[in-house]
């Protein structure tokens, strides 16, 4: 059996760092797991979501992941350092990318929608302190937001009124770089570009973990090997949430259940 790399989020949208994963490491096999049974985790306690990362990254390597993706920005500022030291091999973890649009604003004045969870945690509070000195940073947190495209797609009427209502603080305040801060945003990058003004930089970190993981496997002689084979699992129902995962993907994917407490 090939290891796979190994892709977690509290639900679907880390599915948009997978698509950047696959796009650049296509001779690579992935598992991807949405941990919808706890969705969503930007209304978890942190000492919660640190134990169920752990859990999932444990479980995970047990199983043969020779790499881990935390493709959740709530669960890597909650748990990442924790993951890092209860496993071996290379994880990567997406942060709100705080210091690239800094370095991109022209007006030194940003926005960085995410959720609740992240923005309160220490670890963003450490990336502005260390990246954003001279900056003003405008942190939108983003409640119902996540949940709300899963549950009705990035066209949803209850999408369209929370983006209204998220980005207008955004557009007001004249930032002119915004950092989509949960992998579910990208689903609905378009939606927020047209409430802001024109020439506002959307900025997505898929990309940059989708290098780092690729310069963290070739230093560890750990690249190829695969078929580009992707498995996709839920800790809830799959059916239940088959459908969503089509919709955002664009295609057919097959899902099945899987559980950390039993691997």
């Amino acid at each position: 059996m090939t290891q796979p790399i190994a892709v977690f989020d509290s639900g679907l949208g880390g599915l948009t760092v997978l698509r950047a994963l696959r796009s650049r490491l296509p001779h690579e096999d992935f598992f991807y797991f949405a941990d919808t049974r706890f969705l969503p985790y930007g209304d978890r306690p942190e000492a919660f979501l640190r134990e169920r990362g752990v859990r999932i990254a444990e479980a995970l390597r047990r199983r043969g992941a020779k790499a881990l993706v935390v493709a959740c920005n709530t669960a890597t500022a909650a748990a990442a350092e924790a993951i890092r030291a209860a496993v071996t091999g290379p994880v990567v973890a997406l942060e709100p990318g705080v210091k690239p649009a800094v370095a991109l604003s022209g007006n030194k004045c940003i926005g960085v929608l995410a959720t609740t969870r992240t923005l309160a945690s220490e670890r963003f509070q450490r990336l502005v302190g260390t990246h954003a000195a001279g900056a003003r940073v405008i942190a939108q947190p983003c409640p119902g937001l996540a949940e709300a495209i899963e549950a009705e797609g990035p066209e949803g009427a209850g999408v369209t009124a929370l983006l209204d209502s998220f980005v207008a603080p955004l557009a007001a305040a004249s930032v002119d770089v915004v950092v989509l801060g949960c992998t579910h945003y990208p689903w609905v990058a378009e939606a927020i570009r047209q409430r802001l003004p024109a020439g506002t930089q959307l900025l997505d970190t898929g990309e940059a973990v989708a290098r780092q993981l690729e310069r963290l496997l070739l230093a560890g002689g750990l690249q190829g090997g695969g078929q580009g084979q992707l498995t996709v699992t839920t800790s809830g129902s799959p059916t239940s949430v088959h459908a969503t995962v089509d919709r955002l993907w664009g295609e057919h994917l097959s899902v099945t259940h899987w559980e950390p407490e039993h691997a």
